[in-house]
């Protein structure tokens, strides 16, 4: 479900637009979805540990940290902020995949 969106004009109805319950689908609509993007990124930081479970623990402190906001312009906010951000994040991936599968079809084509 995409998020709501609302402008600063309309925050007087801001409530009847967000509640509760949808504020937290949305919310652990998002929160999966970036465990989903998380579990592409396989390789290792420079200490060793493994990137998705950074980006997990990452998404975890992120979603604790604003568990108490109450006002729904700000959720509003956030969870269109977050959204995007995953989806920029799938896009650049899936273009960096793509690029790699034509390198190797170049590669192999030439043998």
């Amino acid at each position: 479900m995409p998020p709501t969106i609302i402008t600063p004009g309309i925050a007087k109805n801001a409530a009847k637009h967000l509640t509760s319950a949808t504020t937290r689908t949305e919310a652990l609509s998002l929160y999966r979805e970036i465990l989903r993007t998380c579990k592409h990124f396989h390789w290792c930081d420079s200490n060793g540990n493994p990137w998705n479970k950074l980006l997990k623990d990452e998404a975890r402190k992120e979603f604790d940290a604003s568990k108490e906001e109450i006002d729904p312009l700000i959720i509003a906010s956030m969870l269109v902020k977050g959204r995007d951000c995953v989806q920029n994040i799938q896009m650049k991936f899936n273009e960096a995949d793509r690029k790699c599968w034509e390198r190797i079809a170049r590669d192999t084509s030439r043998r």
